[in-house]
């Protein structure tokens, strides 16, 4: 009888953990492997895909597979721990100078007794009348606003990501996206039975043709975009790409979830793909980089007509927001303190930038100036995984290419770089060595 694929694929994750198999090891191809253990092919296919799903090892089309830098630790892909290293620029949660001072002061009238017990117990995913007021206030620009009545409310913005997959996108409907992608997306695609669709990128995002192509190949269900700071590229559409990718997601009778998470950081791009087919699209943000992970709240901005089953959604997936949680992000949005520490960061972002330039100045870097992100396509002589692995040695956490590539799309030999969580003085030496380290020939 043909030996158990998860069994083989333990033997192959003991010798990664006991050093055996190092970062950066390529593994034998998978018929050399089947015919070594004298198993089927199919079996090695499953053994590997089981690696792969364990986040042991990444597959690089036409090349091989890959040991990882590092074994995720669990919840890894929620939280995008570094994993111990000293100068984590994976963790990507800008924090303003100031900011825990201007928050506290519009918590202390909710922590009285009288006011704190209405604020314990879950939130209503359609919040109050204030609460959405606000919440458009905090989503306007370029000239667009959301409908207030239409705001729904999450608990933050990966249950606003969850909320609006599950409303769209039965269990086994095609997803599209784009092919190199935030990696949450990746995760709660699978949890939630969605199978993802890469779409081509160009200089500008999602090219609407490939879009209306892979469509009609076969039908998707949804389409999830970033035209704004598009994380990992830095990348933002302009006005006639973002018409054409309206008139395409409506030739193709889709609705497009649109992040704008990163959006606060650009408020001179353009409005959003919901200002150009508002019925088309469902927008989802949060405060979570505008202020903090730990105190959030995420938002919602469904098409019209799709409101109710947006909220049933997030009352089943119980992604509502906590009660103290709304009540403060109404308090902070009506003082001005998240237009005050957000217009903090869009400077600091301009500043850790500079950094950025000085730093990698002659690297193939891809980047945009109010971005607290970079992408980094390294030198011919380093693989991705390997760079990771031996910035790592050098005390710096990076994010490989592998991390945002989708499906069978070919995993670049570059790195996400984030900017937002060491000091200033940290940033500048963990990219120095970064850079130092991409210079040196790579032996072995």
């Amino acid at each position: 009888m043909a030996q158990d694929y998860r069994r083989l694929a333990d033997e192959i994750a003991a010798a990664v953990a006991d050093g055996r198999l190092k970062p950066g090891d390529r593994l034998p191809p998978q018929r050399t492997y089947a015919r070594r253990r004298r198993i089927a092919v199919s079996t090695a296919i499953r053994v590997y895909g089981e690696l792969v799903r364990r986040g042991l090892v990444v597959g690089e089309v036409g090349r091989g597979t890959f040991v990882r830098a590092a074994p995720p630790p669990p919840g890894s892909a929620l939280i995008e721990s570094a994993g111990g290293a000293t100068v984590d620029l994976q963790l990507n949660y800008p924090v303003a100078e100031g900011q825990s001072e201007l928050m506290a002061r519009e918590l202390r009238s909710l922590a009285r007794p009288d006011v704190l017990g209405g604020t314990t117990g879950p939130a209503a995913p359609e919040g109050t009348d204030g609460a959405r007021r606000a919440a458009a206030g905090v989503l306007a620009r370029s000239g667009w606003s959301p409908d207030p009545d239409r705001l729904l409310f999450a608990g933050n913005g990966r249950q606003a990501l969850a909320g609006a997959i599950a409303s769209l996108v039965p269990p086994g409907g095609r997803l599209g996206v784009e092919a190199l992608t935030y990696p949450l997306v990746k995760m709660v695609a699978e949890r939630l039975g969605a199978r993802l669709v890469p779409i081509a990128l160009d200089e500008e995002g999602v090219r609407p043709e490939a879009l209306v192509a892979a469509h009609r190949a076969t039908p998707l269900a949804a389409l999830y975009v970033q035209p704004t700071l598009h994380n990992p590229l830095t990348l933002t559409a302009g006005d006639a790409r973002r018409a054409q990718l309206a008139e395409a997601i409506h030739t193709c009778g889709l609705t497009a979830i649109e992040d704008t998470t990163w959006a606060f950081l650009a408020p001179d791009a353009p409005a959003p793909l919901a200002a150009y087919a508002p019925e088309r699209t469902l927008l989802v943000d949060s405060l979570s980089k505008r202020l903090a992970p730990g105190l959030t709240v995420g938002y919602l901005v469904p098409p019209a007509g799709h409101r109710e089953t947006l909220a049933q959604a997030l009352r089943s997936g119980a992604w509502t927001a906590a009660g103290f949680a709304s009540a403060a992000a109404l308090r902070w949005s009506e003082s001005g303190v998240v237009a005050e520490v957000a217009g903090w960061k869009r400077t600091d972002a301009e500043l850790r930038q500079e950094l950025v330039r000085r730093a990698l100045d002659g690297f193939d870097v891809r980047t945009d100036p109010r971005s607290y992100f970079c992408w980094w396509r390294l030198p011919k002589c380093w693989r991705a995984e390997a760079f990771v692995a031996a910035a790592a040695q050098e005390g710096v956490a990076v994010t490989p290419g592998s991390a945002f590539a989708v499906g069978a799309h070919a995993a670049p030999d570059a790195v996400r770089v984030g900017l937002a969580s060491p000091s200033h003085r940290e940033l500048a030496q963990a990219l120095d060595r970064l850079a130092a380290l991409a210079a040196r020939p790579r032996t072995g």
